[in-house]
């Protein structure tokens, strides 16, 4: 192995945090990996790292071989990029994360499209609601929805995310189609998320802010269980356009109180802070967010 394979396997180290899990996305044995190591520290005549039975801690001379290590291999990327050209050198493989129903409802034809234009370029896709720790993890990209907390990644915006009030015809016609706020805190509510939050900020005409305490029947973390719920009656939903949009279309659930407006987020295209991004994300990244646009298909009038 040359000083770059090198290089790139103990960045892949400490991304990692161990040399277990480094093996493990580098699927080769941990003996082999860690035979590298000792190879490289004693080519440089010194120890990179401090190893535990579970972690493996950089030491001073690690941290600055890590940094300058990043930086050459990013370089070194960049400039095969860049003498190779943009449709021959999108291959290898795109390992990211996106959750679970924005995933399977929306993400399906952007990765059969760019899947085609690419030939060479495998995938391995997670749809998942959990906030994986993409470093650890291996992944290179995520798909995150709400407001970004971790400091360590870097974001690109990609398109905003709007919600919706909605209920079925029959649990309105059972329970009375609500006009106006205190109506609507009368109802049941049909609510993502498992914690004991349950106010809901809407917005008047005149700008003024409202809360209402949300009196919640069914709290999941699934928002396509949830569509379900509402579709068969059991509450109001509060979700996002993008899960309920064909069903409103179909006039299997009604939007309501729509003069009020609702809390938006954003959608984010997530990656490791400090970490070169290859072209196939850079890419992969643009082709969404042009896709969905500032205006995403799933909020568009429909004729």
């Amino acid at each position: 192995m040359g000083q770059l394979e090198d290089m790139a396997m103990f960045v892949r180290i400490v991304d990692a945090g161990s040399i277990t899990k480094a093996a493990e996305q580098l699927d080769i044995a941990k003996s082999a990996v860690s035979r590298r190591l000792k190879d490289l520290e004693t080519r440089l005549g010194g120890q990179l790292l401090n190893r535990t039975t579970r972690r493996s801690n950089l030491t001073e001379a690690g941290e600055h071989y890590y940094q300058r290590a990043n930086n050459i291999l990013g370089e070194v990327d960049a400039l095969n990029e860049q003498t190779s050209g943009v449709k021959s050198h999108i291959e290898g493989t795109l390992k990211m994360t996106a959750p679970l129903s924005f995933g399977l409802m929306h993400l399906s034809e952007v990765i059969h499209d760019y899947a085609n234009e690419h030939a060479n370029l495998t995938f391995e896709l997670d749809f998942s609601d959990r906030q994986v720790d993409l470093v650890a993890g291996g992944y290179e990209l995520a798909i995150r929805i709400g407001k970004l907390q971790d400091s360590s990644y870097q974001a690109k915006r990609l398109t905003k995310i709007s919600y919706a009030l909605c209920a079925s015809p029959a649990y309105l016609s059972k329970m009375g189609t609500p006009k106006n706020l205190g109506e609507l805190a009368q109802h049941m509510f049909l609510q993502y998320g498992l914690g004991s939050h349950n106010n809901l900020a809407l917005t008047d005409e005149q700008g003024q802010k409202h809360n209402i305490s949300m009196n919640s029947k069914i709290k999941a973390n699934n928002g396509d269980f949830l569509l379900d719920m509402a579709v068969k009656g059991h509450g109001i939903a509060f979700l996002p356009t993008f899960i309920t949009y064909q069903t409103v279309a179909r006039g299997e659930l009604v939007p309501l109180l729509q003069h009020y407006q609702l809390p938006t987020l954003n959608a984010y295209a997530v990656y490791p802070k400090n970490r070169f991004l290859s072209q196939r994300c850079r890419l992969l990244i643009d082709f969404i967010a042009e896709r969905f646009g500032e205006e995403p298909y799933w909020d568009k009038p429909k004729n």
